[in-house]
């Protein structure tokens, strides 16, 4: 039966099964200006003028006033937690009845509205002063409960791989912050204009903006542990880890990429360019936003692949 080891042997050297890429599945026409995203199970909230939304695929459910809503938001403890850019508050939401809950006073480190609201140890985080303060508040009684110093123009939060990381555009820089003891424990210094940043996928990644590349950072040491250039520069786009790689949402040449975290190559590049917007990964597909040209899109991670950019 000498055909057994060698049909054992075809099969070992036959190219691996293609790793299945995002399909844009729907595109959801959303007036307004819907921006930044929080996945709440098989919804999507979004920022939008004067209000949030949550957006199924058969369209929207639900939309909650405010006066400026901004920034990228936080799920937690039943609740969204969304930033308003004019009042300086943090804004709780019940997910179940879309009913503002409480209006927690924290101040607002960028009244402009590029800015993080993270959760994470049990705490709601937000970039609260652009002289360098983050306000950690306590959803047990919707109470700022600490006030972390750092650096100057501290506006984009991440949690996860047991810390809090923050960075400052501004002074090019990313802090780990200890969540036990409210303390910077490290600091790195990062290329042109940072912005957005993920913590996944055992690292950290945070897009240098100006120079159009994604930092990896090494989460025990706070050093850079490499690069991938993906465009000429990342202004005004997303970023988030999932399903082992990294997507950045982009404004030029395509609507994201897909970055392997391992080798640091580009696996996807997807869609047209819709201009600005955000990005979340959902398990079994991404969201999308694009408010230059009103929509919201679902992109599912179908078996057979296809919808990669040329």
């Amino acid at each position: 039966m000498a055909w057994i080891p060698m049909l054992a042997m075809l099969l070992s050297a036959a190219p691996a099964a293609a790793d299945p890429q995002p399909k844009e599945a729907q595109v959801l026409a959303v007036p307004g200006f819907a921006d930044f995203l929080a996945v709440d199970g098989d919804s999507v909230w979004a920022t939008n003028k004067g209000r949030v939304e949550r957006w199924s695929r058969t369209g929207k459910l639900a939309e909650v006033a405010m006066t400026h809503p901004c920034g990228a938001m936080a799920i937690a403890d039943g609740a969204l937690w969304v930033a308003d850019c004019k009042e300086g508050t943090l804004n709780r939401i019940d997910l179940k009845t879309a009913k503002l809950l409480a209006v927690i006073p924290t101040g607002i480190a960028n009244p402009a509205g590029e800015l993080n609201v993270v959760a994470g140890a049990g705490s709601i985080w937000v970039a609260s002063d652009n002289a360098g303060k983050i306000a950690r508040v306590d959803p047990a009684d919707n109470r700022v409960v600490a006030s972390i110093a750092v650096d100057p123009g501290t506006h984009y939060l991440a949690f996860g791989l047991g810390a809090l990381w923050a960075v400052s555009s501004g002074q090019q820089s990313l802090q780990r912050i200890d969540p036990v003891t409210n303390a910077v424990t490290g600091r790195t210094k990062l290329g042109k204009q940072p912005g957005f940043l993920a913590a996944g996928e055992g690292a950290v990644w945070v897009q240098e903006q100006g120079d159009g590349t994604l930092a990896r950072i090494d989460p025990a040491t706070v050093e850079v542990s490499g690069r991938v250039k993906v465009g000429t520069d990342l202004l005004y786009g997303d970023i988030d880890t999932g399903g082992g790689a990294v997507w950045l949402r982009t404004t030029a040449d395509q609507t994201f990429v897909k970055v392997d975290p391992i080798s640091l190559t580009i696996l996807a590049r997807l869609g047209k360019a819709s201009g600005s917007g955000a990005l979340r990964f959902a398990g079994t597909g991404l969201w999308t936003s694009a408010h230059d040209v009103h929509t919201l899109s679902w992109w599912s991670l179908a078996s057979e692949g296809a919808g990669a950019a040329q």
